[in-house]
């Protein structure tokens, strides 16, 4: 066994921990868990911090645990939240917790060895206990007192929203997760993000109170940009882990476009680099920080492991069109999500197909058709000097006449002026 603990903090992850977990953890192998819910169909990079961790904890000797929500994503989680989550249906909750056990298995090693990681469902055990026993067996066990002392109860009580009884009896539901581990698979340690300490500590006073038993909490850090802003989050939304949410691409730039400050600390937290080799990449990137060495590692290692070498390969033929790099023949291989990724928010025009059909040529798409150039006259001169590029490929004859063969996607034309104007011509 290595030290997890040592792990977590030169990683910058670990936030705190209940005394004695890392005696235990350095003692013997040790079962260790962390919860998911099912909020979604797809985790997204925010709980990317969880499931390294759970590598990590793989990694140093220990049996991890992933446990996912099917019981307490019908109820939702108040930590972290101004205002109660909304409900979801049974069946979307269950095509939910599909969903995310298939991702986790990306990440962990479940062989059947002592060692081998475990998928749980609390549904499983929860579906068969009924609300009268759940009050008794387990609501006995803590005081009123003791569940409002929570500073996730707290912030929504002194709230305009306030907070509805299910929300209120959440702790409850996973302290007793975390009885059931402990009870029913030897799991003694519970992580999560520090805004989970309140609920898993619950979970460590139902094993005592109820189970006379001890068990450990460790908590990470919540992960914020150096800007103060929310990570994980674009203008356009979260960054799913499903390819269907949020593209390879789109993943790969999330990545590539962090700060210096912000890559030096991610490197750290969601790859599997040694310190030895993040040094180097660090020591490589202060002395040329313009080639953002620091960012293209820490792209390529989570890119690479959360879909594929050849998906980061793509990425990177992608990201190379826009710097003149990429040919008509990368553009063809692009899915159209990618495609229209890459140009979000270039000028853009829409046409019939109709009026390819009866030819159309270079000089009235560009000036007549659409505004690329104000007139006819100065889209000659541009072409005459060689500075248009249609589907990346300079045009050379000014007669060209434009048809659906051209078409990318069968849809789309690429227009090209000098080396970085773009601009988007869409055929419906």
């Amino acid at each position: 066994m290595s030290n997890f603990v040592e792990e977590l903090k030169w990683r910058g992850m670990l936030h705190d921990m209940m005394p004695g977990t890392e005696e235990q953890l350095n003692k013997e192998i040790t079962n260790g868990y962390i919860g998911f819910d099912p909020t979604a169909d797809s985790l997204h990079v925010g709980h990317l911090v969880q499931i390294m961790t759970l590598i990590h904890y793989q990694k140093a000797g220990h049996r991890p645990i992933a446990l996912v929500g099917g019981a307490t994503g019908m109820v939702g989680d108040p930590s972290g939240k101004s205002a109660e989550r909304n409900l979801l249906s049974e069946d979307i909750l269950f095509h939910n917790v599909k969903c995310l056990e298939t991702q986790l298995r990306k990440f962990l090693d479940f062989d059947d060895t002592d060692k081998g990681a475990k998928l749980v469902n609390n549904y499983d055990w929860f579906k068969n206990i009924s609300f009268l026993d759940f009050i008794r067996d387990v609501g006995k066990h803590l005081t009123i007192n003791y569940m409002m002392s929570k500073d996730s109860v707290k912030m929504r009580l002194e709230g305009e929203t306030g907070m509805s009884f299910t929300e209120f009896t959440y702790q409850l539901v996973q302290g007793y997760d975390f009885f059931h581990l402990w009870k029913n698979e030897k799991c003694q340690v519970q992580m999560g993000g520090s805004d989970q300490w309140g609920n898993i500590v619950t979970g460590t006073e139902l094993i005592r109170r109820k189970g006379q038993g001890t068990a450990f909490a460790l908590t990470t850090n919540l992960i914020k940009k150096s800007d103060g802003t929310k990570f994980g989050k674009t203008e356009s939304g979260a960054i799913w882990l499903d390819p269907m949410r949020t593209s390879p691409y789109k993943f790969y730039q999330f990545w590539l476009n962090a700060s210096d400050a912000d890559a030096a600390s991610w490197i750290r937290i969601f790859t599997l680099l040694n310190k030895e080799t993040i040094e180097s990449i660090e020591a490589a990137h202060a002395l040329e920080p313009h080639t953002r060495i620091l960012q293209k590692a820490l792209a390529q290692d989570i890119t690479t492991r959360v879909h594929s070498a050849e998906a980061h390969a793509q990425a990177i033929e992608a990201s190379a069109i826009l710097f003149g790099q990429g040919t008509s023949e990368t553009l063809a291989q692009l899915d159209e999500s990618t495609f229209l990724e890459i140009f979000d928010g270039v000028p853009s025009f829409q046409l019939t197909k109709s009026e390819l059909a009866i030819g159309l040529t270079i000089i009235d798409l560009l000036a007549e058709k659409t505004t690329v150039f104000p007139s006819k006259s100065e889209a000659r001169k541009m072409l005459q000097g060689g500075g248009v590029a249609l589907n990346k490929n300079k045009i050379e004859d000014q007669n060209l006449m434009v048809t659906e063969a051209h078409l990318i996607n069968q849809k789309y034309l690429l227009v090209q002026k000098g080396k970085k104007n773009y601009f988007l011509i869409s055929f419906l």
